[in-house]
């Protein structure tokens, strides 16, 4: 038995934040970041009482309302975050209180970027092994939360946004999620993109703040340079495992961190431009929000038919990097 994708939901903050209005807070300008990553503008989560948990509740009701079921009916729900509301209890937790899913045990799945990917294996899995019939699956971040507006290198980078999917048998044979290849490698990742403050390592004091540790850095040189060949790699093998020329993939769904990156991906797979998937441009880099936003938003355009062949790769702090392909039932 086979998982498949039953219902697809995303949500995006209606406050934007433009490429123009970071030229009053950064030493940048609109064609510097266009030029470098492809982005425009973000969307922002204003609200200072509104966390990724309202992000992630926003996207639970769609998706029960899009799949016609009660919230009494989801057994499962995994969250996949780096901006949890707090490091406990889990966001998925508040999810759940959020819907009334009374039923279902929670969890958050912390992975950075490849979160979503992570979060939907571990929903396959579940589904495969015949302990659970339907699981909801987010990926939701407030970036807003943790980037410094003073820092050009994340701050024109990142936006804040969720998408999420119920997750169901396949109801046929040879659909659903078909393959997975995830990876890790913390030995050269482990100290290229992180948040130093806030853990138990450097628990918050009046120095962590004054040196801005609960803010993002990073390395961004090094971390292009392994996303690049990373994303590129795990999609080559995914293809080469399954059999699947660039003529066979109906999409590309890579993460959305950087356009150029997303290219380059694209490229190594011989695939055509036009069946990459990218709203960079619109939304930025909302962390584990990217790739669950662009199914959603494929679905609403009518683009996702019956055996369409989808590959679905990222890469992100840790590092974590890995690929998903999936035929669309």
């Amino acid at each position: 038995m086979k998982a498949a994708i039953t219902a697809t939901a995303n949500y995006l903050p209606p406050d934007i934040l433009t490429n123009h209005e970071l030229e009053l807070m950064l030493e940048t300008n609109d064609e510097w970041i266009r030029s470098r990553t492809g982005i425009s503008e973000r969307r922002i989560l204003k609200d200072p009482t509104k966390a990724t948990s309202y992000m992630c509740g926003e996207v639970a009701r769609q998706l029960l309302e899009k799949r016609e079921i009660g919230a009494d009916e989801i057994e499962v729900i995994i969250v996949a975050t780096m901006t949890p509301d707090m490091l406990f209890p889990s966001t998925a937790c508040i999810a759940q209180s959020i819907i009334g899913a009374t039923n279902a045990w929670a969890f958050d799945v912390n992975a950075a970027c490849s979160g979503f990917l992570y979060a939907l294996n571990i929903a396959a899995r579940l589904i495969e092994s015949g302990a659970h019939k339907k699981v909801m699956v987010i990926g939701a971040d407030k970036m807003s939360s943790v980037i410094d507006y003073t820092d050009r290198s994340t701050a024109i980078l990142f936006g804040d946004g969720a998408g999420g999917v119920i997750v169901e048998p396949a109801k046929e044979e040879g659909y659903g999620i078909l393959d997975v290849r995830l990876y890790s490698d913390g030995t050269n990742g482990k100290d290229r993109l992180l948040m130093s403050g806030g853990g138990s390592l450097h628990p918050a004091t009046h120095e962590t703040i004054d040196q801005k540790m609960h803010s993002i850095r990073q390395d961004g040189r090094q971390v292009f340079k392994a996303a690049v060949t990373s994303m590129a790699d795990v999609a080559t093998e995914i293809m080469s495992r399954n059999n699947l020329t660039g003529d066979d993939v109906d999409y590309l769904v890579p993460h959305q961190a950087n356009q150029r990156i997303i290219d380059a991906t694209g490229e190594r797979m011989g695939i055509n431009a036009g069946k990459v998937v990218s709203n960079v441009a619109r939304y930025g880099n909302t962390t584990a929000g990217t790739i669950p936003i662009c199914l959603a938003e494929l679905d609403e355009e009518q683009k996702l038919h019956t055996g369409s062949n989808l590959v679905l790769v990222s890469f992100g702090a840790g590092y974590t990097w890995g690929g998903i392909y999936i035929k669309w039932q």
